[in-house]
C-alpha cells in the first residue's frame, strides 16, 4: 500500500520500524491494535487512515543547514554564478522538494537574505513542497522547538530571525513569506511547475525504487533551465550521474548541472 502511494521501499529488516510506527498510529487512532487498524483500512480504502500510514512511514529527519557543504557551495558558487546569468531578467526560481519541518527551505531562504540582498529587487519564486500535510503544515508555521534551532541554526542566525514564543521559536514572517509551500507527491504527477534555476532534492531519492529515481530525475532534467543546479543527498550522487547530471567540481558529490552545461570551473 505504501509502495502504491508514493513509492516509498519497505525492505526487510525494517520490520521493527514499520510495526512501531503501526502501534503508535493505532494508538492514536483508537484501535485496539495493529491489525484493528489494517482492518479498518481494508474495510474502507478511501479513509484517511490510508494517507495516515503512508505519513507516518515517510522519514521526516533533517536540521538546518544540514551537512553545510551543500549550503557553502550554494553561496559561494551557485547563486553568484545565476546572479551574473540572470542580471537581464533578474529573476529566480527554486523548488525544495520534500521539506519535512521547512528548516532546509528557511536555511536556503536566510541565505539569500543575508548574502545576496540584490535579491531584493528581483522576481524571486521559492517554492517549497512535501507529500505530508502535518510536515507541512509545520514547515509553514515556522516553529521550533529548542532542540531543533539548536541542531545546525547558527547562533547569530537565531537571534536574527527568530523570536521566542513560549517554548518554542518562531522564524520571522518576512523569512517564511519567502517560501511558499505546496503538497507534491513526487512519484505521482506533478502540478504545473515553472522551469527552475535551482532544484533541492536531498535524501529522499534513496528511500524510492530505482524505476521511479529515474523517472524523477528525468522529469527534473527537463524541469531545470539548461545551466541550473540539482542538488542532491552526498549518497545519491551516481544515481544523478546515471541519469545525465554531472558533478559541478571533481571534489563535490551534491550539487550537478546537467551533462552539457556541468563544467564551470573548480570551487
Amino acid at each position: 500500500m505504501v509502495r502504491e502511494e508514493c513509492s516509498l521501499l519497505l525492505e526487510p529488516g525494517k520490520e521493527y520500524l514499520v510495526e512501531s510506527r503501526l502501534h503508535l498510529l493505532a494508538r492514536t487512532e483508537g484501535a485496539s491494535s495493529v491489525n484493528d487498524l489494517l482492518r479498518r483500512i481494508r474495510n474502507d480504502p478511501t479513509s484517511t487512515l490510508r494517507r495516515k500510514v503512508v505519513e507516518i512511514m515517510i522519514t521526516s529527519e533533517t536540521t538546518f543547514f544540514r551537512d553545510a557543504r551543500p549550503f557553502e557551495i550554494l553561496r559561494k558558487t551557485v547563486l553568484p554564478d545565476l546572479l551574473a546569468r540572470r542580471a537581464a531578467d533578474r529573476t529566480l526560481t527554486l523548488w525544495c522538494a520534500a521539506t519535512s519541518g521547512g528548516q532546509e527551505p528557511y536555511s536556503v531562504a536566510m541565505i539569500l537574505r543575508e548574502s545576496f540582498p540584490i535579491l531584493a529587487s528581483w522576481s524571486v519564486r521559492f517554492i517549497g513542497s512535501d507529500i505530508s500535510r502535518p510536515l507541512l503544515k509545520s514547515a509553514s508555521g515556522g516553529r521550533y522547538t529548542q532542540l531543533e534551532v539548536n541542531r545546525g541554526l547558527p547562533a547569530s542566525l537565531l537571534v536574527k530571525y527568530f523570536r521566542k514564543r513560549g517554548q518554542e521559536w518562531e522564524i520571522c514572517q518576512d523569512i517564511r513569506d519567502m517560501v511558499e509551500f505546496h503538497e507534491i507527491n513526487l512519484s505521482k504527477p506533478w502540478p504545473a511547475l515553472p522551469r527552475m534555476d535551482i532544484v533541492f532534492m536531498r535524501n529522499v531519492l534513496i528511500y524510492l525504487s530505482p524505476e521511479t529515481r529515474n523517472g524523477i530525475l528525468a522529469k527534473v532534467r527537463r524541469l531545470l533551465k539548461p545551466d541550473g543546479y540539482l542538488f542532491l543527498g552526498g549518497s545519491e550522487s551516481t544515481i544523478s550521474q546515471e541519469m545525465g547530471f554531472e558533478p559541478i567540481a571533481s571534489d563535490v558529490n551534491a550539487c550537478f548541472r546537467t551533462s552539457e552545461g556541468a563544467q564551470i570551473g573548480q570551487i
